[in-house]
């Protein structure tokens, strides 16, 4: 029987943090950069002259005091009545007033608009066209959120098949972008890994949860899902991490091997296959699928995919799956890259693709 096991970065189904939707990369990554600095800083026990100066400039940069702004991506968010970070002076500008982190109550967020109809249209679009067995979401809201897009998106909208079985932890991202499961096989049992940590600090940054599904007449399926940290920030600060959570994985790979043959690692890995961090997972005999000699098609995965670079999404199978293995394809087409390849006719720009992100998938005789 053909089974089919595919990985999808959705970029959340219904809300998507405003950054996101900025036209120019360069700006959106700009963006990304200042919230993390922002963030970092203010984890800060005390914040120094200096830190203070950064935070102001940061605030002001973004318009976070302006609550009603109607383009700022970047929000604060406080308790009413409680302690607070800063206070806008008369007459303008910003003043830091708290001492340090556990000086105020709160923390930072992106701020995150609705989707286009469009866009949430071309995310079911690409999920119905896998047509998966199990599809691991990645970037999405909540299990509550992964229910309703089946059952509004897939199933009263589209009229496609739908999963009778969900499954997602809330993971480390504060952005709301975790990591979820659907499938058509029960999900019998989920291990989460969002405690696993390193001096003192999460090793994922959002999670690499465990989801155990039960085959017809055999070993289960185990399929550790991921988000490993982006390049975005310092490349040897972000390399560190995706090698430190790859060793983990690594780990948590092998303890799954001893319960099953049939382990899949699968997700978004932010790097390229001859990456440091990714030798950490390939070296342990996993092999991904996309260098199956039935894949034939581009060699990443974002964007255009037209190089090796643009890889980021995997999946990667045990060598008692690799050997089942007949077909493998990435579908592209809820995508907008004019002039590499066709797009679904309802995608029209980047403001409505499903993602920019392909979902990869393989069919497996199990």
């Amino acid at each position: 029987m053909t089974f089919r096991i595919a990985t999808f970065n959705a970029e959340n189904l219904f809300h998507r943090p405003r950054v996101f939707a900025l036209p120019d990369a360069e700006e959106r990554k700009r963006t990304l950069e200042d919230f993390a600095a922002l963030v970092s800083l203010l984890d800060h026990d005390l914040y120094t002259a200096d830190d203070k100066e950064k935070i102001a400039a940061l605030l002001d940069k973004y318009d976070v005091p302006a609550s009603q702004s109607k383009s700022r991506p970047i929000l604060v968010n406080e308790t009413r009545g409680g302690a607070k970070l800063f206070r806008t002076k008369r007459g303008g500008g910003i003043e830091i007033v708290a001492e340090g982190r556990a000086h105020w109550v709160g923390w930072a967020e992106l701020v995150r608009d609705d989707l286009d109809e469009e866009a949430v249209h071309n995310t079911g679009q690409v999920v119905a066209e896998v047509d998966a067995d199990v599809l691991l979401m990645v970037e999405v809201e909540d299990r509550l959120t992964l229910h309703r897009f089946q059952k509004q998106v897939l199933s009263d909208l589209m009229g496609a098949k739908t999963y009778p079985f969900n499954m997602l932890i809330d993971g480390n991202d504060s952005r709301g972008i975790d990591i979820g499961l659907y499938s058509r096989r029960p999900i019998t049992s989920v291990r989460s890994h969002i405690f696993d940590s390193a001096a003192g600090r999460p090793i994922f940054s959002r999670d690499c949860p465990e989801f155990e599904v039960e085959l017809t007449g055999g070993a289960p399926l185990w399929i550790l899902g991921n988000h490993f940290k982006s390049k975005i920030g310092s490349p040897a600060a972000t390399t560190k991490k995706r090698k430190a959570q790859a060793e983990r994985v690594r780990e948590i790979y092998k303890s799954a091997l001893e319960r099953s043959a049939n382990v899949v690692v699968a997700g978004d890995l932010n790097d390229d296959p001859e990456s440091e961090p990714l030798a950490l997972l390939l070296d342990t005999g996993l092999q991904d699928v996309m260098s199956h000699r039935t894949y034939t098609g581009a060699p990443g995965t974002h964007g255009t995919g037209t190089s090796l670079a643009q890889k980021f999404d995997y999946v990667m199978l045990a060598p008692a799956l690799w050997d089942l293995v007949e077909d493998v394809k990435v579908e592209r087409r809820g995508i907008h890259a004019p002039g590499t390849f066709k797009s679904f006719p309802t995608v029209t720009s980047k403001g409505d693709q499903a993602s920019d992100h392909a979902a990869v998938y393989a069919d497996l005789d199990l």
